[in-house]
């Protein structure tokens, strides 16, 4: 997997296209000067209404704080905690969000509308992507044949640190390493984490799956390694996996389907399938970005 070190680089680099919560009034300035009061006043208040409208209740805490107080609440058992970041990161997981979500949509209308699908009919549609090649197989991802990452020789000890994972990194700011100032949890009304990009509608965009093929991989992680979704953010999720490949050949499996699910955190990231899969085995958290 991946280090901070190696994160920083791979992802400072990128940034965010969205803008800040408690900046917004500043942030949608125009580049020559303050726009009219009216325009600004109705972007503060759509962004507002995209921030109400999110599912489930926003808890915010300090960022040297936000990981215990994630567990405080999953281990409460009142819903399902997702670290979401600071105001920007909150500000990208809002924006497929908006005033008439909360409200029920008759199907003629939805029809003419496209209306937004709601969290059960995306977990429906995940249902029926049980076995592995049905939700690795989405059909906007690379084909096969674009897949070609080497093997690659097994890291050495020395070599271990670079492709491991300690922790979350969704509380962090990439670009410095350090924590931010306040972090913002999501609690959604599940107690499955893998139910989570379904609240979202998280993905559907480059080469990252539409939400159903994320919550079906998520469910099958659970299942076979115990693996909790517990950090996620514009296109980044970290999971907390209870259980870790035993041998070498089981972890080159579990990083060859973790790759074609996101190559990113390959081609963009550690570069070989065997270092992704040293770090599966030598740590219990997994980090997958959508470039």
């Amino acid at each position: 997997m991946l280090t901070r070190r190696t994160l920083l680089g791979g992802l400072a680099a990128g940034g965010y296209a969205a803008l800040s919560h408690r900046t917004w009034a500043a942030a949608i300035q125009a580049d020559p000067g303050p726009p009219p009061a009216a325009p600004r006043a109705e972007a503060e208040a759509a962004h507002a209404r995209r921030i109400a409208a999110l599912p489930g209740r926003l808890v915010t805490v300090p960022g040297g704080d936000a990981w215990g107080e994630h567990q405080r609440i999953a281990a409460a058992g009142d819903g399902w905690p997702v670290m979401i970041g600071d105001d920007a990161a909150l500000e990208r997981i809002a924006a497929p969000f908006g005033p008439g979500d909360s409200a029920p949509v008759p199907e003629p209308a939805r029809a003419r509308t496209r209306t937004p699908r709601s969290p059960a009919e995306i977990l429906a549609a995940a249902e029926r992507l049980r076995a592995p090649e049905h939700y690795l197989g989405w059909e906007g991802g690379y084909p096969p044949e674009d897949l070609t990452a080497p093997d690659g020789e097994w890291p050495s000890d020395a070599e271990l640190g670079e492709v491991t994972v300690l922790g979350p990194t969704v509380h962090t700011d990439l670009s410095t390493g350090r924590l931010y100032e306040l972090v913002h949890i999501l609690v959604l009304p599940t107690r499955s984490s893998w139910e989570v990009p379904a609240y979202l509608r998280w993905g559907g965009w480059n080469a990252c799956p539409p939400p159903e093929y994320h919550a079906a991989a998520l469910r099958s992680w659970h299942e076979r390694y115990g693996a909790e979704l517990v950090g996620i953010n514009g296109d980044t999720m970290n999971l907390r996996a209870a259980r870790r490949p035993e041998t070498r050949e089981a972890a080159m499996a579990l990083a060859r389907e973790l790759y074609r699910f996101c190559p990113d955190i390959v081609d963009q990231g550690v570069g070989t399938l065997a270092r992704l899969a040293a770090g599966l085995m030598a740590s219990e958290y997994w980090y997958l970005w959508w470039d």
